[in-house]
Protein backbone atom coordinates (compact mmCIF):
# COMPACT_ATOMS: atom_id res chain seq x y z
CA UNK A 1 0.00 0.00 0.00
CA UNK A 2 0.96 2.96 -0.86
CA UNK A 3 1.78 6.15 1.66
CA UNK A 4 -0.36 9.27 0.49
CA UNK A 5 2.79 11.39 1.56
CA UNK A 6 4.78 9.38 -0.71
CA UNK A 7 2.44 9.93 -3.55
CA UNK A 8 2.18 13.50 -3.25
CA UNK A 9 6.50 13.85 -2.94
CA UNK A 10 5.92 11.19 -6.61
CA UNK A 11 3.58 14.04 -7.82
CA UNK A 12 5.50 16.63 -6.66
CA UNK A 13 8.74 14.76 -8.49
CA UNK A 14 7.06 14.31 -11.86
CA UNK A 15 5.93 18.04 -11.89
CA UNK A 16 9.30 19.19 -11.15
CA UNK A 17 10.73 17.31 -14.48
CA UNK A 18 12.17 14.31 -12.45
CA UNK A 19 11.84 10.62 -12.94
CA UNK A 20 9.32 7.79 -11.23
CA UNK A 21 9.48 4.64 -11.39
CA UNK A 22 5.44 3.18 -10.63
CA UNK A 23 3.77 0.16 -11.77
CA UNK A 24 0.95 -0.17 -13.87
CA UNK A 25 -1.49 -3.62 -14.64
CA UNK A 26 1.26 -4.47 -17.34
CA UNK A 27 4.53 -3.65 -16.20
CA UNK A 28 6.70 -0.76 -13.94
CA UNK A 29 6.85 2.46 -16.06
CA UNK A 30 9.50 4.87 -15.86
CA UNK A 31 7.61 8.07 -15.70
CA UNK A 32 7.74 11.61 -16.53
CA UNK A 33 5.95 14.73 -17.39
CA UNK A 34 4.71 14.23 -20.60
CA UNK A 35 4.48 17.68 -21.59
CA UNK A 36 7.76 19.09 -20.09
CA UNK A 37 10.46 17.83 -23.06
CA UNK A 38 13.51 18.17 -20.94
CA UNK A 39 11.43 15.80 -18.48
CA UNK A 40 11.37 13.39 -21.89
CA UNK A 41 14.56 13.35 -22.75
CA UNK A 42 15.78 11.93 -19.05
CA UNK A 43 13.63 8.95 -19.82
CA UNK A 44 15.35 8.92 -23.15
CA UNK A 45 19.20 8.94 -21.05
CA UNK A 46 18.51 6.72 -18.45
CA UNK A 47 16.93 3.50 -20.49
CA UNK A 48 19.55 4.15 -23.71
CA UNK A 49 16.50 4.83 -25.51
CA UNK A 50 17.26 5.26 -29.10
CA UNK A 51 15.31 8.70 -30.38
CA UNK A 52 13.59 6.55 -33.04
CA UNK A 53 11.17 4.96 -30.16
CA UNK A 54 8.15 6.99 -29.49
CA UNK A 55 6.78 6.87 -25.79
CA UNK A 56 3.59 5.91 -24.75
CA UNK A 57 1.29 8.98 -22.53
CA UNK A 58 -0.55 7.58 -19.59
CA UNK A 59 -3.95 9.75 -18.56
CA UNK A 60 -6.29 9.22 -16.19
CA UNK A 61 -9.91 9.77 -18.68
CA UNK A 62 -10.82 9.90 -22.00
CA UNK A 63 -10.99 13.85 -21.13
CA UNK A 64 -6.97 13.92 -20.77
CA UNK A 65 -6.26 11.87 -23.79
CA UNK A 66 -8.65 13.95 -26.11
CA UNK A 67 -6.60 16.91 -24.98
CA UNK A 68 -3.64 15.89 -26.75
CA UNK A 69 -5.09 14.52 -30.19
CA UNK A 70 -6.06 16.53 -32.63
CA UNK A 71 -9.09 14.07 -33.75
CA UNK A 72 -10.77 10.99 -31.55
CA UNK A 73 -12.74 9.34 -33.79
CA UNK A 74 -15.60 7.45 -33.54
CA UNK A 75 -13.88 4.02 -33.13
CA UNK A 76 -11.26 5.79 -30.30
CA UNK A 77 -14.41 6.46 -28.20
CA UNK A 78 -15.65 3.06 -28.88
CA UNK A 79 -12.60 1.38 -27.57
CA UNK A 80 -11.54 3.56 -24.74
CA UNK A 81 -15.31 3.36 -23.74
CA UNK A 82 -15.04 -0.96 -23.64
CA UNK A 83 -10.88 -1.24 -22.96
CA UNK A 84 -9.83 1.88 -20.80
CA UNK A 85 -8.69 2.00 -17.94
CA UNK A 86 -7.06 -1.10 -19.36
CA UNK A 87 -4.17 -2.33 -21.66
CA UNK A 88 -4.80 -0.77 -24.77
CA UNK A 89 -2.70 2.56 -26.10
CA UNK A 90 -4.47 4.14 -28.98
CA UNK A 91 -2.43 6.09 -31.79
CA UNK A 92 -3.75 9.10 -32.84
CA UNK A 93 -2.47 12.83 -34.69
CA UNK A 94 -1.14 14.63 -31.73
CA UNK A 95 -1.85 18.20 -30.87
CA UNK A 96 0.88 20.52 -31.37
CA UNK A 97 2.01 21.20 -27.76
CA UNK A 98 2.70 17.12 -27.29
CA UNK A 99 6.71 17.63 -27.73
CA UNK A 100 8.04 16.16 -30.29
CA UNK A 101 10.79 14.44 -28.37
CA UNK A 102 8.26 12.40 -26.98
CA UNK A 103 6.94 11.11 -30.06
CA UNK A 104 10.32 10.36 -32.07
CA UNK A 105 9.69 13.57 -33.94
CA UNK A 106 6.13 11.59 -35.31
CA UNK A 107 2.65 13.86 -35.77
CA UNK A 108 0.87 11.51 -33.66
CA UNK A 109 1.11 10.07 -29.51
CA UNK A 110 -0.30 6.72 -28.04
CA UNK A 111 -2.51 7.22 -25.21
CA UNK A 112 -3.90 4.47 -22.24
CA UNK A 113 -5.68 4.53 -19.31
CA UNK A 114 -3.94 2.65 -16.63
CA UNK A 115 -6.17 0.21 -14.55
CA UNK A 116 -3.45 0.39 -12.03
CA UNK A 117 -5.00 2.14 -8.83
CA UNK A 118 -1.74 3.44 -8.00
CA UNK A 119 -1.23 4.97 -11.84
CA UNK A 120 -4.39 6.40 -11.64
CA UNK A 121 -3.51 8.18 -8.31
CA UNK A 122 -0.43 9.84 -9.48
CA UNK A 123 -1.40 10.85 -13.00
CA UNK A 124 -4.41 12.58 -10.82
CA UNK A 125 -2.14 13.89 -8.32
CA UNK A 126 0.29 15.44 -10.36
CA UNK A 127 -2.20 17.24 -12.60
CA UNK A 128 -0.38 16.07 -16.02
CA UNK A 129 -0.26 12.92 -18.63
CA UNK A 130 2.77 11.20 -17.98
CA UNK A 131 5.14 9.49 -20.46
CA UNK A 132 6.16 6.46 -19.21
CA UNK A 133 7.89 3.58 -21.55
CA UNK A 134 8.85 0.19 -19.39
CA UNK A 135 11.04 0.93 -16.23
CA UNK A 136 14.43 -0.93 -17.95
CA UNK A 137 17.30 -0.30 -20.15
CA UNK A 138 16.32 -0.17 -23.72
CA UNK A 139 15.81 -4.02 -25.48
CA UNK A 140 16.33 -5.70 -21.54
CA UNK A 141 13.51 -7.61 -19.83
CA UNK A 142 10.55 -5.51 -18.76
CA UNK A 143 9.99 -5.28 -14.90
CA UNK A 144 7.15 -6.85 -13.06
CA UNK A 145 8.77 -5.79 -9.59
CA UNK A 146 9.69 -2.49 -7.94
CA UNK A 147 12.78 -4.90 -7.25
CA UNK A 148 13.52 -5.29 -11.41
CA UNK A 149 13.10 -1.58 -11.03
CA UNK A 150 15.83 -1.04 -8.80
CA UNK A 151 17.96 -3.61 -9.93
CA UNK A 152 18.30 -2.21 -13.48
CA UNK A 153 17.86 1.87 -13.28
CA UNK A 154 19.46 1.93 -10.21
CA UNK A 155 20.26 6.16 -9.42
CA UNK A 156 18.91 6.80 -12.68
CA UNK A 157 15.11 7.38 -11.08
CA UNK A 158 14.64 9.85 -8.21
CA UNK A 159 11.57 7.69 -6.97
CA UNK A 160 10.09 4.07 -7.59
CA UNK A 161 6.97 3.32 -5.93
CA UNK A 162 6.40 0.07 -4.79
CA UNK A 163 2.83 -1.34 -5.85
CA UNK A 164 4.07 -5.38 -5.53
CA UNK A 165 3.56 -7.34 -8.96
CA UNK A 166 1.87 -6.30 -11.59
CA UNK A 167 -1.38 -8.36 -13.10
CA UNK A 168 -0.86 -8.59 -16.52
CA UNK A 169 2.38 -8.96 -16.89
CA UNK A 170 3.51 -7.72 -20.27
CA UNK A 171 2.99 -3.91 -22.40
CA UNK A 172 0.23 -2.87 -23.83
CA UNK A 173 -1.95 -3.59 -26.82
CA UNK A 174 -0.85 -0.93 -29.30
CA UNK A 175 -3.19 0.03 -32.28
CA UNK A 176 -3.27 3.08 -34.75
CA UNK A 177 -6.30 4.62 -35.82
CA UNK A 178 -4.61 7.45 -38.21
CA UNK A 179 -6.32 7.03 -41.62
CA UNK A 180 -8.54 4.57 -42.52
CA UNK A 181 -7.86 1.32 -41.14
CA UNK A 182 -6.79 0.33 -37.85
CA UNK A 183 -3.31 -0.90 -37.60
CA UNK A 184 -2.30 -3.00 -34.81
CA UNK A 185 1.61 -2.08 -34.24
CA UNK A 186 2.36 -4.17 -31.15
CA UNK A 187 0.25 -7.49 -29.96
CA UNK A 188 -0.87 -7.77 -26.23
CA UNK A 189 -3.51 -9.25 -23.99
CA UNK A 190 -6.40 -6.99 -25.80
CA UNK A 191 -6.37 -9.76 -28.53
CA UNK A 192 -6.83 -8.60 -31.90
CA UNK A 193 -9.98 -10.41 -32.16
CA UNK A 194 -11.38 -8.39 -29.23
CA UNK A 195 -10.52 -4.86 -31.14
CA UNK A 196 -12.50 -6.48 -34.43
CA UNK A 197 -15.25 -7.49 -31.86
CA UNK A 198 -15.99 -3.50 -31.51
CA UNK A 199 -14.18 -2.21 -34.92
CA UNK A 200 -14.11 -4.09 -37.20
CA UNK A 201 -11.40 -5.45 -39.87
CA UNK A 202 -7.89 -4.39 -37.28
CA UNK A 203 -4.22 -4.34 -40.00
CA UNK A 204 -1.15 -6.14 -38.39
CA UNK A 205 1.77 -3.87 -39.18
CA UNK A 206 5.26 -5.25 -39.57
CA UNK A 207 8.39 -4.19 -37.39
CA UNK A 208 10.19 -1.27 -38.96
CA UNK A 209 14.18 -0.54 -38.25
CA UNK A 210 15.34 2.00 -40.18
CA UNK A 211 13.00 4.97 -39.37
CA UNK A 212 11.60 6.34 -36.23
CA UNK A 213 8.77 3.74 -35.17
CA UNK A 214 5.40 3.86 -34.90
CA UNK A 215 5.02 2.50 -31.63
CA UNK A 216 7.63 1.14 -28.53
CA UNK A 217 8.47 -2.98 -28.96
CA UNK A 218 9.03 -2.75 -33.01
CA UNK A 219 13.06 -3.35 -32.46
CA UNK A 220 14.35 -6.93 -33.99
CA UNK A 221 15.14 -7.40 -30.54
CA UNK A 222 13.88 -6.54 -27.43
CA UNK A 223 12.13 -7.33 -23.97
CA UNK A 224 15.58 -9.58 -23.91
CA UNK A 225 17.72 -10.89 -20.56
CA UNK A 226 21.14 -10.78 -20.64
CA UNK A 227 21.54 -14.48 -20.36
CA UNK A 228 20.83 -16.19 -24.48
CA UNK A 229 17.21 -16.89 -24.56
CA UNK A 230 16.52 -19.68 -27.35
CA UNK A 231 12.84 -21.14 -28.85
CA UNK A 232 12.38 -24.77 -28.71
CA UNK A 233 10.25 -27.68 -29.70
CA UNK A 234 9.86 -31.25 -28.22
CA UNK A 235 11.83 -30.53 -24.83
CA UNK A 236 15.22 -30.35 -27.01
CA UNK A 237 17.59 -28.23 -25.24
CA UNK A 238 21.23 -26.71 -25.93
CA UNK A 239 24.36 -28.08 -24.65
CA UNK A 240 25.42 -26.93 -21.37
CA UNK A 241 23.77 -25.40 -18.33
CA UNK A 242 20.26 -23.85 -18.67
CA UNK A 243 16.98 -22.98 -16.98
CA UNK A 244 14.22 -24.66 -19.43
CA UNK A 245 10.40 -22.62 -19.04
CA UNK A 246 8.02 -25.03 -20.50
CA UNK A 247 4.26 -25.70 -20.13
CA UNK A 248 3.94 -29.61 -22.13
CA UNK A 249 7.08 -31.07 -22.73
CA UNK A 250 9.42 -31.20 -20.02
CA UNK A 251 12.78 -31.88 -20.22
CA UNK A 252 16.32 -32.51 -18.18
CA UNK A 253 17.68 -28.78 -17.27
CA UNK A 254 19.51 -27.12 -14.39
CA UNK A 255 16.06 -25.88 -13.43
CA UNK A 256 13.36 -26.88 -15.12
CA UNK A 257 9.95 -24.54 -14.46
CA UNK A 258 6.13 -25.65 -15.40
CA UNK A 259 4.56 -22.58 -17.23
CA UNK A 260 1.04 -21.96 -17.08
CA UNK A 261 -1.04 -23.10 -20.23
CA UNK A 262 -3.47 -20.11 -20.37
CA UNK A 263 -2.23 -17.69 -22.27
CA UNK A 264 -3.24 -15.27 -19.29
CA UNK A 265 -1.55 -16.55 -16.37
CA UNK A 266 1.20 -17.30 -18.69
CA UNK A 267 1.98 -14.15 -19.53
CA UNK A 268 1.46 -12.80 -15.80
CA UNK A 269 4.33 -14.31 -15.07
CA UNK A 270 6.81 -14.80 -17.90
CA UNK A 271 9.15 -11.47 -16.85
CA UNK A 272 9.05 -12.50 -13.39
CA UNK A 273 9.79 -16.23 -14.01
CA UNK A 274 12.85 -14.24 -17.24
CA UNK A 275 14.04 -11.90 -14.32
CA UNK A 276 14.66 -15.18 -12.21
CA UNK A 277 16.27 -17.51 -14.91
CA UNK A 278 18.66 -14.52 -16.00
CA UNK A 279 20.11 -13.79 -12.02
CA UNK A 280 21.69 -17.46 -11.88
CA UNK A 281 23.79 -16.61 -14.99
CA UNK A 282 23.56 -19.97 -16.99
CA UNK A 283 25.01 -20.86 -20.36
CA UNK A 284 21.07 -20.50 -21.65
CA UNK A 285 17.68 -19.91 -21.26
CA UNK A 286 15.22 -22.32 -23.41
CA UNK A 287 11.64 -21.78 -23.74
CA UNK A 288 9.25 -24.28 -24.93
CA UNK A 289 7.51 -22.64 -28.05
CA UNK A 290 4.14 -21.30 -27.60
CA UNK A 291 1.10 -22.74 -29.98
CA UNK A 292 0.56 -20.33 -32.90
CA UNK A 293 -2.88 -19.93 -31.43
CA UNK A 294 -4.13 -16.32 -31.63
CA UNK A 295 -4.17 -16.14 -28.02
CA UNK A 296 -0.55 -16.64 -27.56
CA UNK A 297 0.16 -13.77 -30.29
CA UNK A 298 1.42 -11.56 -28.20
CA UNK A 299 3.33 -14.11 -26.26
CA UNK A 300 5.40 -15.24 -29.35
CA UNK A 301 6.00 -11.75 -30.29
CA UNK A 302 8.10 -10.81 -26.73
CA UNK A 303 9.69 -14.29 -27.09
CA UNK A 304 10.58 -14.03 -30.57
CA UNK A 305 11.98 -10.82 -29.85
CA UNK A 306 13.66 -11.71 -26.79
CA UNK A 307 15.46 -14.75 -28.85
CA UNK A 308 16.71 -12.68 -31.51
CA UNK A 309 20.16 -11.62 -31.63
Amino acid sequence: MIEVSELRRAAALIRSGELVAFPTETVYGLGANALDAAAVEKIYAAKGRPSESPLIVHVDSIEMARGLVREWPEKAEMLARRFWPGPLTLVLPKQPHVPDRLTAGLDTVGVRVPSNDIALALIREAGVPIAAPSANRFTELSPTTARHVRETLGDRVSMVLDGGRTTIGIESTVLSLVGPDAVLLRPGMVSRSDLEAIIGPVRVSKSAESTAHRAPGMHRRHYSPRTPLVLVEGGILPTGRGVYLWFHRQADAVRSVKMPDDPHAYASILYEKLHEADAEQLDWIAVETPPPDAPWSAIRDRLEKAAAR
